[in-house]
């Protein structure tokens, strides 16, 4: 196999977050005096760091984005971050990379105390030998960061043997600032001209051909 590593995103990857981040960001609007529209129209909230979605679509300041994010968390913390599923066949091709001997890391723009607490829900944290992402203050909260983070705790230096897996272009873009490969995912919320665009070396509907693919890869 040509990789060792799988780093996976959470978001749109491992779990169908929608429902507990369009809720959170309801509530966040809702507080700072905005009617918020429907969570259909939210789900671009899923995947980057929230300081930017809140600025991108609604046009906040910088500390104006910091507190709505300070307003999101109080909804999250309260339960939204448990309003969530795992997609059908991840805990599957969890094992079945763990038993290749590959070993798996969680690559995420979300706190790290928040992907944690949701994956031992799940029971999947054991699944994965490092869960990287921000600190509540914001330290890490790109994903090129949260990606180098993880290589530079786990010592790897051979990018080639590292391969990301997300749904959205920003996995892809950080993958590719830090030398590595992505294979897109098309049950998340991102496209697959959206993932190709920004350079996934290949995409897949479902978590059985994705790990046949990283499987076979050479």
């Amino acid at each position: 196999m040509k990789y060792r590593y799988c780093f996976f995103d959470l978001d749109g990857t491992v779990t169908d977050s929608a429902p507990g981040i369009t809720h959170s960001v309801q509530y966040a609007l809702k507080k700072r005096g905005i009617e918020p529209p429907p969570s259909s129209e939210l789900l671009g909230f899923i995947g980057p760091p929230l300081v930017w979605s809140f600025s991108h679509f609604f046009g906040m300041s910088r500390e104006e984005s910091l507190a709505a994010v300070d307003a999101y968390r109080e909804y999250y913390r309260a339960g939204g971050m448990l309003e969530c599923t795992v997609y059908p066949g991840i805990p599957e091709l969890l094992r079945t990379l763990h038993d290749a001997g590959i070993q798996c890391v969680l690559a995420t723009c979300k706190p790290y105390v928040f992907a944690n607490a949701i994956l031992a829900h799940f029971d999947l944290l054991d699944s994965f030998v490092m869960v990287s992402g921000p600190e509540i203050d914001g330290t890490r909260n790109e994903k090129h960061e949260v990606i180098r983070y993880a290589m530079d705790q786990l010592a790897i230096t051979d990018p080639s043997e590292i391969l990301m897996i997300g749904d959205r272009d920003n996995d892809v873009l950080g993958a590719r600032a830090n030398g590595i490969d992505t294979y897109g995912v098309l049950w998340g919320f991102g496209s697959e001209q959206e993932l190709m665009e920004a350079g996934a070396a290949a995409c897949y509907r479902d978590a059985h051909s994705l790990g046949r693919a990283i499987l076979e890869s050479e």
